[in-house]
Order: C-alpha cells, then sequence, then structure tokens
C-alpha cells in the first residue's frame, strides 16, 4: 500500500443501535488502522418503533470521539431514510469532507481489527476493483460464514456464497471476484462515488448493492472480496412483507435497467414459468398480496418513466456487454435458509434453470 495512508469514513447506519453499539465500539479501540485517517459516521435512521438513537449515543459515543475512538459524527436524521437513503446522507458527507474512501458498515456486526487495513491494501494495490466486501463471518458463531461474496441468479435472485460453511473449508485468494458484494460490509472508491453517484434511493431496501455493484462492472470495475479483511455479522434471516415485495419489485427493476432487449427476450421464456413458481410460492407462504403489488408497481406505466431513464443513463456509460456483465451469473437459486427451498424448487425449478442458463450462455455472445 501507498505510503500515504488515505482517508476512511466509516458509515455506520444507526438503525436501534443500543443492542450492537458496544461491539462496535469495541472493535474501534482495536482497530490497527490509523484513528487519524478515520472517521466514524453515525446516521440516525430512526425505527419506526423504538425512535432516534441520538440522545444514546451523545451520551455513550460521543464521550470517546478522538480518544478511545476515531472522531465520530452523527448525522441525525428526521425519518427513516431506508438502506440506501440512510448511507447516502453518510456517503454524502464523507465527500463534502474529502475522505478517500467510504466504508458501509452495518448496524448489526462489528470489524476485526485489520478489517480496515486490508480492505483499502486490496483497493490500493488495484485501481480497478470498484468495490471490496470484507470476508463476512456469522457471530458469535466465528467459525462459520456469512458471506464469502454473494451469488447473482440470472433473473434477478442474489445471495450469500457459501453460507454456514466452515470457515476453513473454503479456499479462496485474498481478493478474489464475485457477482455482487453484500452491501453489509464493503468499501467504496470516493471518487467513483463521485463520477457515477451514490446508491439507487429508489430501490429504498434489497437489491441496491447489486444495482450499485451492476453499475461499477457496467463501466469496467471489477467487485471482489477482500478474504482477510474480516467483518462478523449477527446475522438472523427474517422474511416479512416488505422485504418481499422490495425484492419482487426491485429485481425487475434491475433487469429493466442493465440488461439489453435481446437478453430480457432471451430470459423470457424461463422468466415466466419462473414466475409462475413464485405466484406459487407467495400463494403458500401468505404473501399473494405483496406478489401481487409487486406486478401492480410495474402495471402503472408512470413508473417506468423513472426506470427507463435509469436505463439510459447506465447504458450510456456502460464499456461491457451482457456476457460480461453475466460472466459471474449463476443458474440456481440457493436461498440461505434451508426452510424456504422449497421441493418445487430444488427439484424442479433449479434443474430447469441451471440448464436453460447452460444454454442461454452459449447464445449470450453480446
Amino acid at each position: 500500500m501507498d505510503t500515504k495512508i488515505p482517508k476512511v469514513a466509516v458509515i455506520y447506519l444507526s438503525f436501534h443501535c443500543e443492542p450492537y453499539i458496544d461491539d462496535v465500539v469495541s472493535s474501534f479501540r482495536r482497530s490497527t488502522y490509523s484513528k487519524d485517517k478515520t472517521e466514524f459516521v453515525i446516521v440516525d435512521n430512526p425505527h419506526p418503533q423504538y425512535g432516534s438513537s441520538v440522545r444514546y449515543l451523545s451520551d455513550n459515543v460521543l464521550p470517546l470521539s478522538g480518544n478511545e475512538l476515531p472522531h465520530v459524527t452523527v448525522l441525525s436524521q428526521n425519518k427513516n431514510l431506508g438502506f440506501a437513503g440512510g448511507n447516502n446522507a453518510g456517503i454524502k458527507w464523507a465527500l463534502d469532507n474529502g475522505f478517500d474512501y467510504v466504508y458501509l458498515h452495518n448496524n448489526d456486526g462489528f470489524m476485526a481489527s485489520d478489517c480496515l487495513e486490508k480492505a483499502v491494501e486490496a483497493m490500493e494495490n488495484d485501481k480497478q476493483i470498484g468495490i471490496a466486501q470484507s470476508f463476512i463471518l456469522l457471530y458469535p458463531e466465528t467459525d462459520l460464514i456469512n458471506s464469502s461474496g454473494n451469488s447473482f441468479q440470472f433473473l434477478g435472485m442474489g445471495y450469500c456464497n457459501n453460507f454456514r460453511k466452515p470457515r476453513g473449508t473454503v479456499v479462496m485468494p485474498q481478493v478474489a471476484e464475485t457477482a455482487y458484494a453484500s452491501g453489509a460490509a464493503l468499501l467504496l472508491r470516493a471518487d467513483l462515488l463521485k463520477q457515477f453517484g451514490s446508491w439507487d434511493e429508489d430501490y429504498y431496501l434489497y437489491h441496491e448493492d447489486i444495482e450499485y455493484g451492476f453499475r461499477l462492472r457496467a463501466a469496467g470495475y471489477k467487485i471482489v472480496v477482500a478474504r482477510d479483511s474480516v467483518f462478523y455479522h449477527k446475522y438472523s434471516f427474517s422474511r416479512n412483507r416488505e422485504k418481499f415485495y422490495f425484492i419482487e419489485r426491485n429485481r425487475f427493476g434491475l433487469m429493466i435497467t442493465f440488461f439489453k432487449l435481446r437478453t430480457l427476450l432471451l430470459f423470457l421464456p424461463i422468466g415466466i414459468l419462473f414466475e409462475f413458481g413464485l405466484i406459487f410460492f407467495a400463494a403458500k407462504s401468505g404473501y399473494l398480496k405483496e406478489k401481487l403489488s409487486a406486478y401492480s408497481y410495474w402495471l402503472n406505466f408512470a413508473h417506468w418513466k423513472l426506470w427507463l431513464k435509469k436505463r439510459a443513463r447506465v447504458q450510456s456509460l456502460r464499456k461491457v456487454g451482457d456476457k460480461e456483465m453475466l460472466r459471474l451469473a449463476v443458474g440456481k437459486v440457493d436461498f440461505s435458509e434451508k426452510s424456504i427451498n422449497h421441493p418445487l424448487l430444488v427439484y424442479i425449478g433449479n434443474p430447469l434453470m441451471d440448464f436453460y442458463w447452460k444454454i442461454a450462455k452459449k447464445i449470450l455472445i453480446w
């Protein structure tokens, strides 16, 4: 790494942070990255039930600013801005204050002592890396993996690689390309944020990390996992109606934005079958209303103006074709929690989609 130490703003999206902040503070105390080159930027994103954490932060974290901790800045928001909007508030502050990198830090996790150092080192050594995700382990099961990078299924689904596999069984290089990086723990370049924009707030929740990674990949940058940059995540899987709606709505937006018309037509036959499977799953799981709401969103043609404008912007900056965009895509959907891997998906859907993807990859030459 260059002898000039880059300035890093760690953006912590505070969302009922009280159960987690002590571990975050302890991790900063142990950090090997220069404290005078680090800023701890806490974006208070008020919780609908618990409200703001500003008073708690003022009493328990701000007194440590510049002493046990790097300098701390608290950005209090009047309302919950969602994942993308909350992080963008921190990103804007970092860009306005001349930082070289921005590290997005999930609310319910904390960094290993050399987490920042190893992530910055990876990006300083290769200027074509646009995003470096940390190697995310579960906590307290620290021998198990949460995400060693993420897979993108060619119909718009995303999921964690090697979820719950023992860390010692997964062999990977120090810096490994990945289909997309998890928004839970990743390092971004300030100059690329200025050039290509921040996170897309229209996604609000879910798929915004895929979208930003695809935006940079379209411009010719790599998305990687820095193996030695370790982040611990108190991950708990949850299913809820809001999550299902936004995942279903946003994956359509992602596909419309990034892929050429001929690619979308290539995927259409298997995509229609996949939709029937999802409707069946939604009805069986009690989410049919949310699935139909996602369809309703796209049947409102007023929304198409917004997304076609996004598409025009992305297509104007792209330097690579769809073949490269989908080089790391997979055919199967392998959800983190086996409880939602329905036999219809495991024994019919996945084999069919995997077979289709093998053929589609040979056709996809543009």
